[in-house]
């Protein structure tokens, strides 16, 4: 039988990560409280921010800064999407192009 966590992001008892995803206490925090559901959201999510940033994750900064955000968005009091960036499929926007100015870059 799968673990199971009451998921803190979904607000559910949902199926639970097999292992703690990094190392550490927020790694073990994420374990013990986020489902593969959740997880999963966290994914998409970064993949988002990565590109959005134009960040790399052989930067120390970008790391951290991904960190910080894997934090607010399970434990906070909720994640916003990037300023300016519009999701594919509104009318007027560029697929991969976020509205307004763009993107600052780090």
């Amino acid at each position: 039988m799968a673990r199971t966590v009451q998921c803190a992001k979904i607000g559910q008892e949902l199926p639970g990560l097999d292992a703690p995803p990094y190392p550490g206490e927020l790694g073990l925090r994420v374990f013990e409280n986020i489902s593969q559901a959740g997880w999963d959201m966290w994914m998409q999510y970064s993949v988002v921010l990565i590109n959005h940033y134009g960040l790399s994750l052989g930067d120390a900064q970008a790391r951290e800064f991904l960190m910080q955000q894997m934090e607010e968005f399970f434990f906070g009091e909720g994640a916003q999407m990037p300023e300016g960036w519009t999701p594919e499929g509104t009318p007027g926007a560029v697929p991969g192009v976020p509205a307004g100015k763009g993107a600052p870059r780090k």
